[in-house]
């Protein structure tokens, strides 16, 4: 009989971070996916071949209806009794965590993807640090899907070192380098669709709408080039979120009214802007690991990126892209217009990206890395 394997979040959405991975892990293990939103958690399911639980979770903090959360939780793992339970993403985490714990879950993983309190402060930032420091007291392992978050953690005395540790390279899911084949997607396909010269430089950001993202400062830098060069263009692929930490007006005017800049709201498949465009950037403020820099890096993209947890493992200044200090935009700037300017290294580094992600987060690599990690820690429980 295999062992049950229950893994948690909080939106069905999140664990996209495992797709195919539990399909993977299902061979060895019994795999629940436990989270929220019904239908759609159905859906993973089917998708992924594994069974489904659905528990009511709200990603904001409401202490009622996190402690029916926890309720379900517990009834659910003493009625089924499970091996491990992994949780991931902040709410999720710390009920599940602390729900196993409460039951006597032998093996209680919580993956960290990233830390939310580094956008916030006064008592917001004191309640999230909190968050964390009970998910880590909670579990008997604690996994970093980077070198960054594992150290932060550490030094922001969240979690002891020992309890603490990196797979590999990092990365929660790697990437699938067939899927992710410059060859086999067209590179025309978007500059035809929104107009823009084969001849022209095209930078991409793919992500939330958001000031963390450091979308400010992206469109100042590019705004400041396009005075320069006409023959320069921005695509945005994500959703703007405009009630939760919005970008300035000053940023959306600039936005609306530029010609050059292209708006195209969330997309299912980001992969034919990616290869249509010269270079991508994500000058964001924070992130656990910076997922779409491994993807364009898959396809041969160079980034800009700025010096941040996770951001910085993956792009190594001069070889696959170029890093820059965090919330400056005139660094951004001066990196934009370097890449317009000097396409001969900006196709030196294009040539190394694929070759660069492939060596450290090719998918089946990382797979079998976490499946190592976890008949590890399952035999020393």
């Amino acid at each position: 009989m295999k062992n049950k394997f229950f893994i948690v979040t909080t939106v069905p959405i999140s664990l996209s971070f495992f797709r195919g991975q539990l399909r993977f892990l299902s061979q060895e293990f019994d795999i629940c996916a436990i989270s929220s939103q019904p239908e759609n958690l159905v859906n993973f399911g089917k998708q992924e071949g594994v069974r489904t639980y659905c528990v009511p979770m709200r990603r904001e903090i409401s202490l009622w209806r996190d402690l029916i959360s926890l309720f379900y939780l517990i009834s659910f793992f003493v009625r089924e009794r499970p091996k491990i339970v992994h949780g991931n993403t902040p709410k999720a985490s710390l009920l599940s965590m602390l729900a196993a714990k409460l039951t006597g879950i032998p093996v209680r993983i919580y993956m960290c993807h990233g830390l939310r309190y580094q956008g916030c402060g006064g008592i917001m930032r004191k309640v999230l640090m909190c968050m964390e420091r009970i998910s880590c007291f909670c579990a008997t392992n604690v996994i970093a899907v980077s070198q960054g978050v594992e150290r932060t953690l550490v030094l922001d005395r969240i979690c002891p070192k020992r309890k603490c540790k990196v797979i590999g390279f990092g990365s929660a899911n790697g990437i699938n380098l067939d899927l992710f084949n410059p060859e086999k997607i067209s590179k025309l396909e978007i500059r035809k669709h929104l107009n823009i010269p084969n001849s022209a430089f095209m930078f991409l950001f793919v992500g939330r709408i958001v000031k963390d993202k450091g979308i400010d400062e992206l469109v100042w830098a590019f705004n400041k080039l396009s005075q320069f060069r006409s023959d320069i263009f921005l695509i945005l692929v994500g959703s703007e979120e405009r009630s939760l930490n919005p970008i300035s007006m000053h940023s959306r005017e600039i936005i609306e009214s530029s010609s050059n800049i292209y708006a195209v709201g969330q997309q299912f498949d980001v992969k034919p802007y990616m290869v249509s465009s010269n270079i991508f950037v994500l000058p964001s403020y924070r992130e656990g690991f910076g997922m779409v820099l491994m993807e364009a890096g898959a396809l041969n993209i160079p980034a800009i990126t700025t010096d941040i947890i996770g951001c910085n493992e993956i792009i190594v200044q001069g070889e696959n892209g170029i890093v820059i200090p965090s919330k400056n935009k005139l660094a951004l700037y001066n990196a934009m217009k370097y890449a317009v300017e000097n396409p001969c290294e900006l196709q030196r580094m294009a040539s190394n990206a694929r070759s660069m992600i492939a060596s450290r987060y090719e998918q089946k690599m990382v797979w079998n890395a976490l499946l190592k990690e976890y008949q590890t820690i399952l035999k020393a429980h």
